[in-house]
């Protein structure tokens, strides 16, 4: 696809699009034919069970798995089929939150954060990147005594907020996070909540996040799409998700808690 001009984006178009998006590992069809649309400057929360797709998706997305079938575009380019090279231009655009946080356990937390795939052990690194570091560490509510330390030393809520200094290091464009609350207890999830919404509006950034907690998706969420059966069973705007009519979203939205997502408390954020 190299030479070919740049498309040029539609006044209104989404930030991301994707049509007919299929992915099969074997005999097992995860990805069905995807349509799905993210708005610049929203945040779409993607709900599903458990091996539902959502991960498969956004890894789709990323160019880290190859789909069968269909479409993404960014800012009105196709992304399919891109070698690792023709991609950086998008990539350097985008921030991740992997699943777990991801860690690098043997480097500091520091290196963590400007961690981008090619300074592993620190080669390259001087104080200046440390300093950067640290200034980014402080948005998301760290100081500068956890700069030097190692992951091990971390709780689950640094890890995550570390996590996500990492993602918004380069200050993105798009943000993709998942399962950015996973295994925090209620009160370190209200307070990741709000680190992410206030990082969002800050960067305004496009984000797509993922998450089995549907409390923590109403409170984040512009925009909610729910993944079932390799297809996107809903999509709409997070005020509409509780009236939407569809028997599968209420009955998920029931059982989630969606009715606690009712803002978030004020917490102090080194918890």
């Amino acid at each position: 696809m190299s030479g070919q001009k740049p498309a040029v984006l539609a006044v209104g178009a989404p930030k991301i699009r994707i049509r007919g998006l299929k992915k099969a590992f074997g005999s097992q069809q995860v990805l069905a034919g995807i349509d799905l649309d993210v708005p610049a400057g929203r945040n779409l929360v993607l709900l599903g069970a458990s091996g539902s797709g959502k991960t498969v998706l956004l890894r789709c997305i990323l160019g880290l798995v190859e789909p069968d079938a269909g479409s993404i575009l960014i800012d009105g380019h196709e992304m399919v089929g891109l070698s690792l090279a023709e991609r950086q231009p998008w990539t350097r655009k985008i921030g991740v939150l992997f699943q777990n946080g991801a860690l690098f356990d043997s480097l500091p937390v520091w290196q963590n954060v400007v961690f981008d795939g090619t300074n592993a052990g620190g080669r390259g690194l001087d104080a200046h990147a440390r300093d950067a570091a640290i200034a980014k560490l402080a948005e998301v509510g760290l100081g500068p005594d956890v700069a030097d330390l190692l992951p091990s030393e971390l709780s689950g809520g640094m890890k995550k907020r570390v996590a996500l200094g990492r993602a918004i290091f380069h200050n993105p464009e798009m943000l993709f996070l998942d399962a950015p609350t996973d295994g925090l207890d209620p009160i370190l999830t209200t307070i990741v909540d709000k680190l992410i919404l206030d990082v969002l509006a800050r960067l305004r950034a496009t984000a797509m996040t993922i998450t089995l907690d549907v409390a923590s998706a109403g409170r984040l969420a512009d925009r909610i799409a729910l993944l079932s059966q390799g297809c996107i069973a809903w999509v709409g705007p997070a005020t509409e998700a509780d009236e939407s009519g569809n028997a599968l979203l209420s009955e998920y939205l029931q059982k989630g808690g969606w009715s606690e997502a009712v803002g978030i408390p004020e917490a102090p954020l080194r918890t």
